[in-house]
C-alpha cells in the first residue's frame, strides 16, 4: 500500500538529538511549575484560602523565606531528569516511526475511510496513542519522580537501588490507569497538532512547519491532550502519590472522590494545568518538532 504522507523523513539520530533537547529543556525551565500541578491534584479537599494554597504547594516551607520556597519546588530533580529526557525521546523521538509504519500498512485504508486530509491526520494521531500506551515502560521513573513532589515521606530514607530491590513490580502499580490515559491524551495531543497544521495551517509536509507554525500546532494538541486526560491523570496520580504500604486501587479511589468531593474533582488541577503544564507541553513538543529537522540537516550535511 501506498504512504498516505509525503512528509521528509528525518534520520534516527536527529529524532534523539531532537526530542532529548527538548526534554532536557523542558525540565530545566518547568520542573517547579510540574511540582505545583502534583500537589494541587494530590490535595484532599477544597483549598479555603491563599494561606492554604500556600500550605498545599509548599508545604513545610510555606512560612520560609521566597528563595527557600522556590527551591522546595526541585524534588525529585534526578528522577525527573531521567523520566523526562527519556520519555521526551521515547514518545517525540518515537511517534514519527510508528506514524511512518502505519502509513506504510493501512495508509490506503485510511484515505478511503476519511479521506487523504483527515486520514493523514488521524494516522498520526493513532500512531500517537499506541506510543502513548507503551510510554508505560517508563512507569517506574515517573513513580518515583510524584512521590519525591509531593510524598517525601514515602521514601523513609531508602535510595533509589533500594525501592527498586524492596518493591519491584509495586512501582507499575497503576499502569493500566496510566495506558488508560496516556491513549486518549497522546491520541488528541498528536491528533490536535496533525489537525491544525492540516487544516489551520494548510502545510503539505510537517517537518518544514516554521518555529511559529510549530507553537501553533502545539497549543491545539497539548490542549486537547491535557482536557481529555485530565480525569484518568488525577486518578494515576493519586494511585502513584501514596505511601508504598498503601496500594489504593483505581476505581477504590474514584468510589471515594465521587463521594466526598464530587464529580469535580476528577476535573481538580485543570485550569492551572492548563495555565501551566500546557505551556510546557506546547514548549517542548514545538522545540521538538522544530529542532528535529534541525538536527537532520546538520547531521546530513557532515
Amino acid at each position: 500500500m501506498a504512504p498516505i504522507s509525503s512528509d521528509k523523513k528525518q534520520s534516527g539520530a536527529a529524532r534523539v538529538l531532537g526530542s532529548a533537547s527538548a526534554g532536557i529543556a523542558e525540565l530545566a525551565v518547568f520542573h517547579p511549575v510540574d511540582t505545583i500541578a502534583k500537589r494541587l491534584m494530590s490535595n484532599h479537599g477544597k483549598i479555603t484560602s491563599a494561606s492554604h494554597l500556600n500550605q498545599v504547594i509548599f508545604r513545610d516551607y510555606a512560612d520560609a523565606s521566597i528563595g527557600k520556597r522556590f527551591r522546595s519546588l526541585f524534588p525529585g530533580l534526578g528522577y525527573a531528569a531521567c523520566y523526562k529526557v527519556l520519555q521526551r525521546v521515547y514518545k517525540y523521538g518515537g511517534q514519527p516511526f510508528v506514524n511512518e509504519y502505519l502509513s506504510k500498512a493501512w495508509g490506503s485504508t485510511y484515505e478511503q475511510a476519511f479521506g487523504k486530509k483527515t486520514g493523514k491526520a488521524l494516522l498520526s494521531a493513532t500512531a500517537g496513542s499506541l506510543i502513548g500506551i507503551g510510554e508505560i515502560v517508563l512507569l517506574p521513573l515517573d513513580v518515583l519522580k510524584i512521590k519525591r513532589q509531593t510524598n517525601p515521606e514515602a521514601f523513609k530514607g531508602r535510595g533509589f537501588f533500594k525501592i527498586i530491590q524492596e518493591e519491584g513490580m509495586g512501582l507499575y502499580r497503576g499502569w493500566g490507569w496510566t495506558a488508560a490515559r496516556n491513549a486518549p491524551g497522546s491520541f488528541a495531543l498528536f491528533g490536535g497538532n496533525a489537525f491544525a497544521k492540516e487544516y489551520i495551517l494548510r502545510l503539505q509536509d510537517y517537518s518544514q512547519a516554521t518555529w511559529g507554525q510549530n507553537i501553533i500546532a502545539s497549543f491545539f494538541g497539548a490542549s486537547a491532550s491535557l482536557i481529555v486526560s485530565a480525569p484518568l491523570d488525577v486518578i494515576k496520580t493519586r494511585i502513584q502519590n501514596r505511601n508504598f504500604d498503601n496500594p489504593q486501587s483505581g476505581l477504590q479511589i474514584i468510589k471515594n472522590m465521587v463521594a466526598t468531593e464530587g464529580p469535580g474533582a476528577f476535573f481538580k488541577g485543570l485550569v492551572p494545568k492548563l495555565l501551566t503544564a500546557g505551556p510546557k507541553l506546547v514548549f517542548s513538543f514545538a522545540l521538538a518538532q522544530s529542532l528535529i529537522p534541525a538536527f537532520d540537516k546538520m547531521l546530513s550535511q557532515k
